[in-house]
């Protein structure tokens, strides 16, 4: 793949039947329903906090991204939070969870983001390949039923 077959860009809400797609494939915690996303994806294009990126190759979504922008007393501003990253199954190692990330770590930057951290067991060697490094260890209590163990 050339980076002319893959264009980064805002989620718009034509996208969203793809991006429910891959947040199945996504996610191994919980398991997404169609009415919640549905509730929360137009919030999540309208709000200034947010970003929602998405990867697209020959003209169908590969990729997302969830991210915020949320201000912080301890690191005096700003920092971002890569909530939910995923490249389709077939389309990995291609450089398209490359471009998403660098996609939002400008926009981190224009919103005067100190850093940018996310959570993750999965593919610290990507992870580490763009300078990011292992700074804690990710706790978390499921509050809300609906949950996988």
């Amino acid at each position: 793949m050339t980076s002319d077959d893959l264009l980064v860009r805002r989620a718009r809400e034509d996208d969203a039947e793809e991006i429910y797609g891959l947040t199945r494939e996504f996610a191994l915690s919980f398991r997404p329903e169609r009415a919640a996303f549905h509730a929360a994806y137009p919030a999540l294009l309208a709000n200034p906090d947010a970003s929602v990126l998405v990867a697209v190759v020959d003209g169908a979504v590969r990729g997302y991204l969830l991210g915020f922008v949320h201000l912080t007393l301890f690191a005096n501003g700003p920092v971002a939070w890569v909530e939910e990253a995923i490249t389709q199954h077939g389309f990995r190692r291609r450089g398209l969870g490359r471009a998403l990330l660098e996609e939002f770590e400008r926009w981190a930057r224009s919103r005067d983001g100190g850093y940018i951290a996310l959570a993750t067991r999965r593919a610290p060697e990507f992870y580490n390949a763009l300078k990011y490094e292992s700074a804690g260890t990710y706790y978390r209590k499921v509050l809300k039923a609906g949950a996988q163990e």
